[in-house]
């Protein structure tokens, strides 16, 4: 087959037919030919491309990073340092969030430990004694 309709090239790479609608619409493949019928004939370049979209969304790369890195590509320079830029990024954010994600594990952990002995059944105006004894 020379060519195939969106639905067949989204289930060759593995992702959404919208997603190759959005990656097509940002200028990150180019639009695609059209059949008589009016559908869109990918190419094997086509596919190409949409597998190393999909696997730099894997890596967790933007949209806006992938669009950088392939204009690079056709400009003739290497993305390599460009990525390597983007993937520290990442690492750096989710070091950040892991902390933070540890952190807030630590604080629900002691909220709920100390619940055991600040939760009564009274009604002395508050709301709840976990939240309010919150530091």
């Amino acid at each position: 087959m020379d060519t195939m309709t969106v639905g067949e090239a989204a289930r060759a790479v593995g992702v959404s037919t919208k997603a190759i609608r959005v990656w097509e619409s940002r200028g990150l493949i180019p639009a695609a030919e059209r059949t008589a019928a009016g559908y869109r004939a990918f190419t094997a370049a086509d596919l190409d491309r949409l597998h190393f979209i999909r696997q730099a969304k894997t890596l967790g790369l933007t949209l806006n990073e992938i669009g950088s890195v392939i204009a690079m590509q056709h400009a003739g320079a290497s993305p390599c340092d460009r990525v390597r830029q983007a993937i520290d990024s990442h690492l750096t954010a989710i070091d950040r969030k892991m902390a933070d994600l540890m952190q807030l594990r630590e604080a629900l952990t002691i909220a709920k430990d100390t619940s055991q002995t600040t939760c009564t059944d009274d009604r002395d105006g508050t709301v709840c004694h976990i939240i309010e004894r919150i530091n």
